[in-house]
């Protein structure tokens, strides 16, 4: 099941959320789980509104696959739907305003809504329900069976409605991405406080899911027809402190990242590590890269590099380190790419901070990254730090970092011409196929354009020689045996 964007005109045509680039795994992406039934029967069908980064997409995707297994239908508009669900996203301003319009848009077209998400705890939570009274419930991330609940009493299940031997829900369950990639979240929450951050707040501290646990949804996943698994959670490398690495007897192996890794790199596909905080034991998964294990790209979110603005961040890590640390890295695995996302016009960051962090962009040679400007939350403790930056020098800085990075990411692309690279097929049309190779997560890095070329399938991985690049984008041909 492909991601769909929510159109309240059941006649009009669907487009897949794919085809948009994204700067930053964190940007809001509006799904709607489109698995159109023609069978479905009034009083048992579901709208579906997601929003937010991937973690939020595997909320909806458990949520969606518990409303399949009590027997409701998904569907793609308003005007079919005898409820809808709204998983908000919270995570800065922008994001909010965009989940209370989709609150406020499911009101007015459909007017049963439920909320559930980032927003539906505290202060966000008074918010929605003062700027929409109608509302039927409102829940935090992860509340899985409150939103069941509310459904439940909103269109109580039947056995008319339900017949298991005949309503199958794939082993893998509902998915909001295409078949062939797959988000794994490995824990929720996080242990760290970020001062720009409130995630915490909504999701809680640290809590690690059983090794065992996510290599068997893994597998089952891989065993549904995914080639691509992308780790995912709010700080990856934290993964089994919380439980202190217990031993996993099913598996035989430790409740840590690198374990979980050799795992992973165990069922023959891609494995991609997002949200990885530069921990010391991160040097550890390096030769598992160089192996040929897991796929040697690490999406680390550095976020600035002067010192004293990382401390006022409240971040890990120190720009001298990283930097010496990257380049062992490198000596270790030469094709290993970094993607990392960081914030300009900080509170209180001088010209020569802003200059300390293009100077290490020059340095990093990183392969992507996005730039945020630095934009107030309600609730957090950045919001009281002195000197907020005029939106003006935001932008100007915002624009000479982004023309930093992408002279670096034009050169660096520049020295993939005339290597044979393997690349996972996202998308064939009237043009040629669309794929990315491993240094190019879906929907936020670049992509590869195989033009005239029709004899692949969304899915397969080929070898293709890479003929041109851009700034961001490669082009080639595929390896003909």
């Amino acid at each position: 099941m492909s991601v769909e964007s929510f159109d309240p005109k059941p006649s009009a045509d669907l487009k897949q959320v794919a085809d948009t680039q994204t700067t930053t795994l964190e940007t809001s992406v509006k799904t709607l789980e489109a698995n159109r039934s023609v069978t479905a029967t009034a009083g048992s069908r579901v709208g579906f509104v997601s929003l937010g980064c991937p973690k939020a997409l595997v909320d909806s995707e458990r949520i969606l696959t518990k409303l399949k297994l009590d027997g409701y239908e998904v569907v793609p508009s308003y005007e079919d739907a005898d409820v809808v669900v709204v998983n908000t996203c919270g995570f800065i301003d922008s994001a909010k305003q965009e989940s209370m319009d989709a609150i406020g848009e499911a009101m007015r077209e459909n007017g049963k809504v439920i909320v559930t998400g980032c927003m539906g705890k505290g202060s966000d939570a008074e918010a929605i329900k003062a700027a929409n009274p109608g509302v039927l419930s409102v829940s935090g991330p992860a509340d899985y069976d409150q939103v069941l609940e509310s459904v439940h009493k909103i269109i109580p299940p039947s056995p008319e409605q339900h017949n298991p031997l005949l309503d199958l829900v794939p082993p893998q369950g509902v998915k909001l991405t295409p078949r062939h990639y797959s988000y794994l979240k490995i824990s929720e929450g996080c242990n760290h406080r970020c001062s720009f951050c409130i995630i915490p707040a909504m999701r809680g501290d640290l809590v690690s899911r059983a090794l065992t646990d996510v290599v068997t949804e893994a597998k089952k996943l891989v065993a549904g027809g995914t080639q691509e698994l992308l780790v995912i959670s709010q700080d990856t490398s934290a993964y089994g402190i919380d439980v202190k690495f217990k031993l996993d007897l099913s598996e035989g192996r430790e409740t840590r990242m690198q374990d979980l890794a050799v795992a992973l790199g165990e069922l023959g596909v891609w494995v991609r590590m997002h949200y990885v905080y530069p921990y010391p034991h991160v040097d550890k998964m390096i030769p598992l890269m160089a192996a040929g294990k897991i796929l040697p790209y690490l999406d680390i979110p550095f976020q600035h590099a002067s010192p004293r603005i990382l401390k006022l961040m409240k971040r890990p890590a120190h720009s001298e380190k990283v930097l010496g640390r990257i380049k062992q890295w490198r000596e270790i695995c030469p094709d290993l790419a970094i993607r990392s996302t960081f914030i300009v016009g900080f509170p209180g960051e001088t010209e020569e901070e802003f200059q300390m962090l293009l100077d290490f962009l020059e340095e990093a040679q990183l392969d992507r990254v996005g730039c945020f400007k630095y934009s107030p939350v309600d609730g957090a403790s950045a919001n009281d730090l002195p000197d907020h930056i005029p939106e003006e020098i935001q932008q100007q800085r915002w624009e000479r970092f982004m023309e930093t990075q992408q002279r670096i990411s034009t050169a660096r692309l520049q020295q993939k011409i005339g290597r044979t690279l393997e690349v996972l097929i996202d998308d064939v049309d009237e043009e040629g196929a669309i794929g990315r190779t491993y240094a190019d997560a879906p929907e936020i890095d670049g992509v590869v354009y195989l033009n005239e070329e029709f004899d692949v399938k969304v899915g397969d991985r080929v070898a293709v020689t890479i003929e041109h690049a851009d700034e961001y984008d490669l082009w080639g041909s595929v390896v003909r045996p």
